[in-house]
């Protein structure tokens, strides 16, 4: 399958196009830089290149401003533009299509479901409220264009993805391998996880079974709360975990991002994929965390 990707260079990106290859299908990376992709966009502005989805059976997209950083009002803007008219661009870009693909998989988050407590969320489950959530409306909405044509329109909401080379787990080791790490506020906000290698092979699920369109989380099974996630990093790496940051702190350093992100939290179940007979390598927290840390 001659399949076109955004988004290619980042973190999921990176691990995804690799196994596209080894299954035998033929990429094509669109992006922003000519020299580290075939086909030039720029969201923000509008812009793609319309030689782009010629002979392209698959899209995924995975491109958008990065998340965890202080939200400002032009920050938000950004993150906005970049996420829901850049996806707009491409859905649109779909539709116009003479020969449209078939599937379009544009990613979502499990934002999309707001602070929810400890309320097991499928698919099914309302949207939230606050900046994160409305984004995921629109952000899913945006996709919605391509389906115009008659192409599947996937949105895959990811949790937390465990991996050593980039995002959350990256930016945490630092603190842990010297023995400063600890809960977020009070440790009981649930955090939805997905070991890095278990997403690529859901991405690689979805783009082959024409049953799915719409959302499906793209979760381990076993969400666990923050103080879970802390205690679980510190044994695999063998440092305590006594400190808790305490959720002023973080408010007053992050605003906003740290109330949404990283003070509230989703207990996300992978309902459709289960059902579906998608089997997780590593359902379990420590499992992936030591499959990712190489211990």
């Amino acid at each position: 399958m001659r399949v076109l990707v955004t988004g290619a260079s980042g973190l999921i990106g990176s691990h995804l196009v690799p196994a596209l290859e080894r299954e035998g299908h033929q990429v094509l990376r669109l992006g922003r830089r000519p020299e580290t992709a075939d086909f030039v966009w720029d969201p923000l502005r509008g812009q793609m290149d319309a030689r782009a989805l010629e002979g392209v059976e698959a899209v995924v997209h995975l491109a958008g401003e990065n998340i965890g950083q202080r939200w400002t009002p032009a920050s938000k803007e950004r993150i906005w533009r970049s996420r829901v008219e850049g996806t707009r661009l491409l859905a649109e870009a779909i539709a116009a299509s003479p020969a449209p693909p078939k599937v379009f998989i544009s990613a979502s988050a499990t934002g999309y479901y707001g602070d929810r407590g400890d309320e097991a969320l499928d698919e099914g489950a309302a949207p939230g409220r606050g900046f994160l959530a409305e984004l995921c409306q629109a952000w899913e909405q945006a996709a919605q264009t391509a389906a115009a044509a008659g192409t599947r329109v996937v949105n895959p909401r990811f949790g937390v993805v465990l991996s050593a080379r980039g995002g959350a787990l990256a930016r945490l080791l630092p603190v842990f391998r010297l023995g400063l790490g600890g809960s977020l506020g009070s440790g009981r906000q649930y955090m939805s996880w997905v070991d890095m290698d278990d997403l690529v092979q859901a991405v690689l699920f979805l783009l082959s079974r024409e049953e799915f369109s719409g959302p499906v989380n793209v979760t381990s099974p076993n969400p666990v709360t923050n103080a879970e996630f802390t205690r679980t990093l510190a044994r695999v790496l063998g440092r305590p975990a006594l400190f808790r940051v305490p959720a002023f702190a973080l408010q007053v350093l992050l605003g906003e991002m740290a109330r949404e992100a990283l003070l509230s939290g989703q207990r996300v179940l992978p309902a459709r994929l289960q059902a579906a007979g998608f089997q997780f390598r590593y359902p379990e927290l420590e499992a992936s965390l030591r499959h990712a840390l190489g211990r």
